[in-house]
């Protein structure tokens, strides 16, 4: 459902279907990328192990489906002072959607 902003809420499902955290985005690419940076991060890039996340569109029966991973990276040199010297990236990659029969 669309929020009165533009946004959805995403709920992360578990394998066993429950669902633990809620993620709002634009789009379902947005709210991945929001789960993904609370994966544990990897020293690089190329070392990250890519998890399966599920994002079920509240309000609808789709489930988006994405493989996600996240690294450690250096903050820019133009950084605010508030931001710590290293910070988490994440990327995704959509793998489909599915629509559940519940």
């Amino acid at each position: 459902m669309v929020r009165e902003d533009g946004k959805r809420n995403f709920a992360l499902r578990s394998s066993d279907g429950d669902e633990s955290s809620v993620f709002s985005g634009n789009t379902p690419r947005q709210a991945a990328l929001k789960a993904a940076r609370r994966l544990e991060p990897a020293e690089s890039e190329d070392e990250a192990e890519r998890v399966e996340l599920r994002l079920r569109e509240k309000g609808t029966d789709k489930v988006h489906i994405y493989e996600g991973w996240s690294w450690r990276e250096t903050a820019p040199g133009n950084k605010p002072d508030w931001m710590p010297d290293e910070i988490t990236e994440a990327n995704v990659s959509k793998q489909g959607i599915e629509h559940l029969d519940e």
